[in-house]
């Protein structure tokens, strides 16, 4: 699962039904205020503790990701690449190249939400559904991040995905 932060964990009306959480996060000595929903994180941290995906950071947070885990109060979690600033606009192609790299070279399902990255459409796209692997691409309003409807569409697709190995998995045995 690759995990874009900003507009996607981070967002300035993320709903849920709850009273959104808030800290900030500081790199360089800028500070940048951080809104989350609480229930959102923890079906991520769920997600990820019992094995449904390997969530991997994909956001120009990567090299800040220790400040954000302890923020949200999530597990250590990978990064899918290193060396971009949270304000840098160059991470839009590492982003792509990881995504590419999960289904081309690593040869597994992606889950992969981004409010910007992830095509709508388009030659990536195409390339990302003829990669023979199963995909769930992602994008949320920015404003709104990640909503349940979102993460039931993701864990619908890890379920699916956990059926179709284990039956492929009797079928070999």
């Amino acid at each position: 699962w690759l995990l874009d932060v900003d507009g996607v964990l981070n967002a300035a009306r993320p709903g849920w039904g709850e009273q959104p959480a808030q800290g900030t996060a500081y790199v360089d000595g800028v500070a940048y205020l951080l809104r989350w929903a609480p229930s959102l994180v923890r079906r991520i941290a769920s997600t990820h503790a019992a094995g449904g995906a390997e969530v991997r950071w994909c956001s120009t947070w990567v090299d800040h990701v220790a400040q954000l885990e302890r923020l949200l109060h999530l597990p250590r979690i990978g990064t899918a690449f290193t060396g971009v600033d949270p304000d840098s606009r160059d991470a839009r192609g590492l982003k792509i190249e990881a995504a590419l790299h999960v289904v081309e070279v690593e040869r597994r399902p992606l889950i992969w939400t981004d409010d910007d990255a992830v095509p709508l459409g388009g030659s990536l796209h195409e390339r990302l559904e003829a990669s023979g692997q199963p995909v769930i691409l992602v994008r949320p309003h920015p404003v709104y991040g990640l909503q349940p409807e979102d993460v039931a569409a993701i864990e619908e697709f890890i379920a699916e995905e956990a059926s179709r190995s284990l039956a492929a998995t009797e079928l070999a045995g």
